[in-house]
């Protein structure tokens, strides 16, 4: 299936969408080349319609994995003073190893990636080396496009306008970023509206009581 949204189509890459929220395949790429200009604008494309891409049977090289992050923009460091992430000859890309003595596993609560600094990332871009044999590993992904849309009119009243303090001290230490984002934003290019709180980094909402905030939010996370 193709499309991007209603009468959409694609002439260089296939899309087919993994549900009616988010997520979808692109297929009909090489991810090893170099994209044309007509294959990065479907991308980018799809990306704004779906949010989450994926690209199967790509055994892509570092310098291909980091020359894709670019298409979409500068790339940049992880801004955690501590992480279970590995650092890598290239700072802007981090790796994680896991074996059958790994403690615990990384990133166990839905969260932004990297919310807490003052201008978070555009996205993340995630290339799975390798998987347990008998399956696990699995990362999820949820639609704030869609979180926000099923919010009563009075509840979407209540949010737009406020905002909320993300806390990078919480899961990475003293040092990493503190920052303010309205707890409702719109997507730069497609204009839609969606949550910008997540159980990771959100501290509390601004301009309401601690004790209303801490509700308000945890009735989110649960919405979510």
């Amino acid at each position: 299936m193709d499309g991007a949204g209603p009468g959409a189509t694609y002439q260089a890459i296939t899309v087919t969408p993994y549900s009616p929220t988010i997520g979808a395949e692109i297929g009909n790429v090489d991810l090893t080349k170099p994209l044309s200009d007509l294959e990065l604008a479907e991308i980018r494309r799809a990306f704004t319609d779906h949010m989450v891409l994926f690209f199967r049977n790509q055994e892509i090289s570092f310098d291909d994995h980091a020359r894709f992050g670019e298409y979409f923009g500068t790339l940049g460091q992880h801004v955690g003073k501590k992480t279970n992430s590995q650092s890598t000859n290239d700072l802007r890309v981090r790796k994680f190893h896991a074996d059958g003595e790994t403690p615990r596993v990384s990133g166990n609560v839905w969260h932004t990636d990297q919310s807490c600094a003052p201008i978070p990332p555009l996205a993340s871009v995630l290339y799975l080396h390798t998987i347990p044999p008998n399956g696990g590993g699995d990362t999820g992904f949820a639609s704030m496009y869609a979180a926000y849309d099923a919010l009563s009119d009075n509840m979407k009243q209540y949010l737009d306008g406020l905002t909320a303090h993300h806390d990078g001290t919480i899961q990475f230490g003293a040092g990493t970023p503190e920052a303010d984002h309205p707890v409702v934003v719109r997507h730069p290019e497609s204009g839609k509206k969606l949550l910008y709180v997540n159980e990771a980094f959100t501290s509390h909402i601004n301009e309401v009581p601690r004790e209303e905030s801490k509700a308000v939010l945890e009735f989110l996370y649960r919405h979510q």
